[in-house]
């Protein structure tokens, strides 16, 4: 536990979507430093994941509820200190196919719990989680590895991007006018253990390719993996966002949370066959408007929050896997009849970021 989270001793924290990957580690943190968390969550991340891993329902703390409900919410946030918002329709393609649920979710929600922070008078810091999906292919375009900083102009390019942009700029609007302190941040692509694939989403590259290695099939290399990104792992995401929540410095201001290292597709997966030595690598068209990729610049990160992530994509992914031989009921049925992945990541698929 990092020492400066103790300022969080004996202080309540609402953290909604706090069941799913990354708020439930933040969660851990937060009580670990003695923190009182409340969880708000509707489990509709939990749909297609195994019965075994879904959250207790009994788990103190765990409140089960949708953030567009006005009352709840209030309730919630009347009791909280701090508000960390990680609720979201959190796939690219799950709200390419249902903007319904995406606006519900991503836009109404995030509206229903800003005007209750607003109108509460008592939270001392709001925290919205966005994400570096809202930089879109960035100033150098598609075919360019690049890195990128907080204050180049943004360009979302689907649903769930421009939510989070829209999130953004909601949060300073309402906010400061509120004189409500608020900090924004843009993690980059999180990864970890207890992440598990959703259907015909084509991100969360790591757990993709650990479980097809698991279960037999080969991992397709779309352009010959030669897109990059910058993954953190789930825990290093999780304390940046706690620190983020106490740094004085952080108020205001939007923070990218990666490693500032770029990792190829084909590095993921020459990672994951030293686990998986029988695992093969096969050959697949690029994707329609799948970026090469980059990475964040942590100069800012840095900082104002003092701190760096401390988990190799190496180490995250030995971790990755240790869990997923520990845990194999963890890989969907869906996952295991998927049918031919190379045809269907080569249409309409989208970029994983």
């Amino acid at each position: 536990m990092n020492n400066r989270l103790t300022a969080l001793s004996g202080r309540h924290v609402l953290i909604t979507g706090g069941a799913g990957l990354i708020g439930a580690v933040i969660g851990r943190m937060l009580e670990a430093a003695g923190a009182h968390v409340t969880a708000l969550d509707n489990l509709s991340s939990y749909e297609t994941m195994p019965t075994l891993l879904k959250a207790d329902e009994h788990e103190s703390g765990l409140r089960i509820g949708d953030i567009c409900d006005e009352d709840l919410v209030r309730d919630l946030v009347r009791d909280s200190d701090y508000v960390i918002h990680a609720a979201a329709h959190s796939t690219v393609a799950g709200c390419t196919r249902d903007p319904e649920t995406a606006f519900h979710s991503n836009v109404a929600g995030v509206e229903t719990v800003l005007r209750a922070v607003a109108d509460a008078g008592n939270v001392r810091r709001f925290l919205f989680i966005s994400s570096a999906q809202v930089y879109g292919h960035g100033a150098a375009g598609s075919d360019a590895v690049q890195t990128f900083t907080e204050d180049q102009p943004i360009s979302p390019l689907n649903v769930y991007a421009a939510a989070k942009a829209w999130g953004e700029w909601q949060t300073r609007f309402l906010l400061n006018a509120a004189g409500v302190d608020f900090t924004v941040v843009r993690p980059f692509s999180v990864y970890g253990e207890h992440q598990v694939p959703k259907p015909g989403a084509y991100s969360w590259v790591i757990a993709q390719f650990a479980m097809y290695a698991a279960i037999g099939d080969p991992l397709p290399l779309n352009n010959g993996g030669r897109q990059v990104r910058d993954f953190v792992h789930v825990e290093d995401a999780a304390a940046g966002i706690c620190l983020a929540l106490v740094g004085e410095e952080a108020g205001g201001q939007i923070v990218n949370l990666g490693t500032g290292r770029t990792t190829s597709v084909r590095r993921v997966a020459e990672l994951i066959q030293t686990h998986f030595p029988d695992a093969q690598l096969c050959d697949a068209p690029r994707p329609a408007q799948d970026p090469l990729g980059g990475c964040a610049d942590i100069n800012r990160m840095s900082q104002v929050l003092g701190w760096e992530p401390q988990i190799s994509v190496e180490a995250g992914i030995a971790r990755y896997v240790d869990w997923l031989r520990a845990v194999p009921a963890a890989i969907p049925d869906w996952l295991r009849t998927e049918g031919d992945r190379v045809a269907s990541w080569n249409t309409g698929a989208v970029p994983r970021i």
